[in-house]
């Protein structure tokens, strides 16, 4: 299972910067309008994902920030929220390439902002979230672009295997 993950830790990294590119492409008053999404705007729902891989990399390794709330706005611009995924994303990898067996059957217990109440799970189910959740959202940030008439992007996992992830198909 480890493999897999540090395949999923890729293409996460993939994936984001194919979205960040698209955004780049956006005028100001583009990327900051509300769009309908869970978050609204596409700068709001980028900005989401970072604040919930950190809360969840705070869970799993016990360092890091710890933002208070799901909708925290921690980035103004698209600039400064691309230089925190990109540093995220690279945590995300080096802390996946270190993960064996034993440490993803370990319980973690985490006390979500949403509920007063702890949850325990073994830590691969848990991780496995985190990916799921990433892609749940960039959904939301592929409709907000093509409802602003940009192209569709091709950001499937195997358009990743096919191309720059490649070194995963075989193990």
């Amino acid at each position: 299972m480890p493999r897999h993950l540090q395949m999923f830790a890729n293409y996460n990294r993939w994936a984001n910067r194919l979205l960040f590119d698209a955004a780049a492409t956006l005028k100001e008053d583009e990327y900051h309008r509300d769009m309908g999404a869970f978050f609204g705007s596409l700068h709001r729902t980028l900005d989401h994902l970072v604040v919930a891989d950190m809360m969840w990399m705070r869970r799993f390794t016990g360092s890091g920030d710890m933002p208070q709330t799901l909708g925290a706005a921690l980035y103004e611009t698209l600039e400064t929220l691309d230089a925190a995924r990109q540093r995220l994303d690279q945590r995300i990898i080096d802390w996946v390439a270190i993960l064996d067996e034993a440490a993803l059957s370990r319980d973690i217990t985490y006390r979500p902002v949403t509920r007063p109440m702890e949850f325990t799970h073994p830590l691969g189910p848990t991780l496995f979230h985190l990916f799921n959740h990433q892609t749940h959202h960039r959904g939301q940030c592929h409709a907000i672009l093509t409802a602003l008439g940009k192209p569709s992007l091709e950001m499937d996992l195997i358009y990743f295997l096919r191309g720059d992830g490649q070194e995963w198909l075989y193990g």
